[in-house]
């Protein structure tokens, strides 16, 4: 293990936190807690830029901030590519906000600047001041690290990295033995603007496992439980094949594994492995797991291409709950759903951006996770176009939830949905580019 805590560059950074609403800790039914809205908040718009095919998003990303009143106006007209800022990425950003909306967290992705953690202080518009100085956590963690906040009150992010995974023979120097590669998992406090510590280990999967091949490619996710003294982190699983040595394209996938670590020291990590979901924990670029306000954390799964997305349950003993049994295929009568990104708002309520097999095109579901029900959402404009899979960033602001909705290369709109009453406002009109699409609302 190695491990360290280290003092960055004071950038005289001011931050401003916010309590989060108290939740039941009833195992059995969500309590009806009611969610404040922030009285005043920047809503920002984040669109990727094509750079060799339509919708890859992979030359850059741009931002614009308007008000809550304008992001609800269909009347309002919001241009990223034209009049927004760029935010410092090779590729597409990853993003993460404020509660208040008045601060952009960004750590960069790949290229010279890979794995750099800045902030911008939101003010309107293309007004985008970053704000001190620019932190490197590529020694530690990679220079493509992937990385969210945590609910927390905007104190922490948490950012993680596997290293490629390496064959690992017997002495023999033929006889396949495992396949591994080092974890980071690494804290930045925003407030001491500081690593606040970081942990490398190999994290071994059992022998038997081990022995076909099984290993974790990707770390992604992280999500701290509700007694705040444990991480979970989603994992991406692939597999070797012990007599070639070569990756396995189609494999019998294993059962959904999370990574589970002390917080906030980030030692004893172990696996844990649910008998309900067989695809990948991690997600892809956005949040992929949500303390309910039940107090169990509840995951979302990806790539199983029997068996669709299913949401996972991990109860307040860090365990999956394998009595808890929630297909999204059953619940939309769909086949091979797949949740590109997904949002907890309250009271039991999530809303998911997904496709399904036969096509990329994606559809807004809203989740009861106590009822293990879900329905596609109505009064959104669904195009063939339309592809949720660089998908980022929601704002949830009471119990409304905010949602980016432009196919690729033509205009869309952002939507507010009404949690409770499912109501839906179409919001301010998303110009678009040839090739391009928004990815998040922050």
């Amino acid at each position: 293990m190695k491990k360290g805590t280290f003092k960055l560059l004071a950038c005289g950074l001011v931050f401003t936190t916010f309590a989060l609403t108290s939740c039941s800790s009833d195992d059995n039914k969500a309590a009806e807690v009611p969610v404040d809205p922030t009285a005043d908040r920047w809503i920002t718009v984040a669109g990727a830029i094509m750079q060799t095919n339509p919708g890859d998003g992979d030359g850059g990303t741009k931002v614009f901030s308007v008000s809550k009143k304008d992001a609800k106006n269909p009347d309002v007209s919001i241009n990223a590519y034209d009049n927004g800022e760029p935010v410092q990425s090779s590729r597409t950003a990853r993003l993460q906000s404020s509660v208040d909306g008045k601060t952009l967290f960004n750590i960069t992705y790949t290229g010279a600047n890979g794995g750099q953690f800045m902030t911008y202080n939101v003010n309107g518009g293309k007004n985008f001041v970053q704000s001190g100085q620019t932190v490197s956590i590529a020694q530690y963690a990679g220079a493509s690290p992937r990385w969210v906040k945590l609910f927390d009150g905007d104190k922490t992010g948490v950012a993680v990295n596997v290293t490629a995974p390496v064959v690992v023979t017997e002495a023999d120097g033929k006889t396949y033995k495992h396949t591994r590669g080092t974890a980071t998992v690494l804290t930045l406090d925003f407030l001491g603007i500081k690593i606040a510590n970081y942990e490398q280990y190999q994290i071994p999967l059992s022998p038997a496992e081990e022995a076909l091949g099984h290993h974790v490619f990707r770390l992604d996710a992280p999500t701290l439980n509700k007694a705040g003294n444990k991480l979970i982190i989603g994992t991406w699983m692939r597999k070797t094949n012990p007599a070639t040595a070569a990756n396995e394209s189609n494999f019998e996938r294993l059962g959904s594994k999370s990574l589970v670590v002390d917080y906030p020291s980030l030692e004893n990590p172990k696996f844990i492995t649910s008998t309900v979901g067989f695809g990948d924990t991690s997600g892809y670029r956005s949040f992929n797991s949500f303390v309910a306000n039940d107090g169990n954390i509840y995951q979302a799964t990806q790539r199983d291409t029997k068996n669709g997305s299913y949401i996972l349950k991990i109860d307040q003993n860090n365990e999956y709950d394998n009595s808890y049994v929630f297909s999204l295929d059953t619940a939309l009568g769909v086949k091979g759903s797949y949740i590109d990104a997904w949002r907890y708002v309250a009271n039991g309520i999530a809303y998911a951006v997904y496709h399904h097999e036969g096509s990329d095109q994606g559809f807004v579901a809203r989740i009861d996770l106590n009822a293990k029900t879900a329905k596609l959402v109505d009064g959104i404009a669904y195009d063939a176009d339309l592809n949720f899979g660089q998908y980022q960033g929601f704002v949830v602001d009471g119990n409304e939830i905010y949602i980016a909705v432009t196919p690729v290369g033509k205009d869309g709109n952002i939507y507010i949905i009404d949690s409770v009453t499912g109501a839906v406002t179409k919001g301010a009109k998303l110009v678009n580019k040839p090739g391009n699409h928004y990815i998040g609302v922050f």
